[in-house]
C-alpha cells in the first residue's frame, strides 16, 4: 500500500509557520481545537510540532504574560518532542510505527518540504478495513471445509 492513499494534502492541514507569534498560534489551535500542529518555516520545509504543553510551559517558563502574546514569535519556544517526518517513499510499516506514537506522521518530498501528513486514525481505519475483510474471508473458508456452503 502506498503512503499517499492515506495523506491529507498541505491545503486541507491546518499549520504554523514559525515566525508566528504566541496569539497566532493559540488562535488558530484553538478554532481548529488541535492540542498539536506542525510548524514550517516559510520556505514551506517542516521544522516541528507544536503542542499545546510546549506553549504553555513557555509562557509559564519565559514570564510572558498573554498581553505580550503578540510580541513573541513561537520559534523562541522550547518544543518537547517533535514529531518525525516521513517520506513519500516510506514502507507501510515504518508508516505504522511512526503512527503508533504520535497523532499524525508529517510527510515531506526529498526537498524536505512539508507535503501533507497522515493521520493515526486513517491508518488504524485501513488496519481495521483490512482484519474484517481477512476475517471474512476465513469465515467463507471455514464454513467451506465444514461443508455447510450456503
Amino acid at each position: 500500500m502506498n503512503l499517499l492513499f492515506f495523506l491529507t494534502p498541505k491545503q486541507d492541514v491546518a499549520f504554523l509557520y514559525d515566525d508566528f507569534t504566541l496569539r497566532q498560534a493559540l488562535e488558530k489551535m484553538e478554532y481548529h481545537r488541535y492540542s498539536t500542529i506542525p510548524v514550517l518555516n516559510r520556505a514551506g520545509e517542516y521544522v516541528g510540532t507544536m503542542t499545546e504543553g510546549d506553549l504553555l510551559w513557555g509562557i509559564k517558563n519565559q514570564g510572558i504574560r498573554l498581553e505580550d502574546a503578540e510580541e513573541v514569535m513561537i520559534r523562541d519556544f522550547p518544543r518537547k518532542r517533535d514529531y518525525k517526518p516521513v517520506t513519500v517513499t516510506t514502507k507501510m510499516d515504518d508508516l505504522v510505527a511512526a503512527a503508533m506514537t504520535q497523532n499524525f506522521v508529517p510527510v515531506v518530498d526529498d526537498k524536505k518540504s512539508f507535503i501533507g501528513l497522515v493521520k493515526r486514525n486513517a491508518i488504524i481505519q485501513y488496519c481495521y478495513d483490512r482484519c474484517r475483510a481477512v476475517n471474512a474471508e476465513l469465515s467463507e473458508h471455514k464454513t467451506i471445509l465444514e461443508g455447510k456452503v450456503v
